[in-house]
């Protein structure tokens, strides 16, 4: 829920708003009319909630946050099928300097994350580590189902790419 929360209206406000989430789930729960999962309309709920915050806080977005990843693609990594041209290197961890760049690894993901633009990171979050399924994530956040398929190949490719170059220079 704070993931969605998040997504829409930022690290500043998402608290609060899966709190009156929370608030409006026990308000509502009794017409729950079982059309969806609960989970589908507790997270609309969640969806709700966050852009009428976002309606009252008037937030308005730079136009840098709309595409900063677009210009680090590169369309040479794919094939005409969309194919990767040469995969991402397995990692082996068997010894304890491997573990702790793994965890470097990890810390430097953590930040790339914090640098996507909202919306990319939140789908990357939905799909990738809550296993949201697409037409779910497209529904809570508003957006047409292919958008929601382009900002995950995006936010999985600026990930690639702090991957790639940390297994060849050991720096984020």
């Amino acid at each position: 829920m704070l993931i969605v929360a998040r997504s829409i209206v930022g690290d500043t406000f998402a608290e609060d708003v899966v709190q009156e989430a929370w608030a409006s789930i026990y308000r509502a729960v009794g017409r729950f009319e079982g059309r969806s999962s609960l989970a589908t309309w507790m997270f609309q709920i969640v969806s709700n909630e966050a852009k009428s915050r976002l309606r009252r806080e008037k937030r308005q977005v730079s136009f840098g946050d709309i595409d900063e990843a677009g210009a680090t693609l590169d369309p040479s990594a794919f094939d005409e099928k969309g194919h990767w041209t040469s995969p991402p290197k397995r990692w082996d961890i068997n010894s304890p300097e491997l573990m702790l760049q793994e965890d470097q690894l990890r810390h430097c993901i953590e930040h790339t994350l914090t640098t996507l633009p909202e919306k990319q990171k939140a789908v990357f979050l939905l799909r990738d580590l809550e296993q949201v399924a697409l037409t779910e994530i497209a529904a809570l956040l508003s957006l047409a189902e292919g958008n929601v398929r382009v900002l995950l190949h995006r936010a999985r490719l600026r990930l690639m790419d702090v991957v790639n170059h940390y297994q060849e220079t050991g720096e984020c």
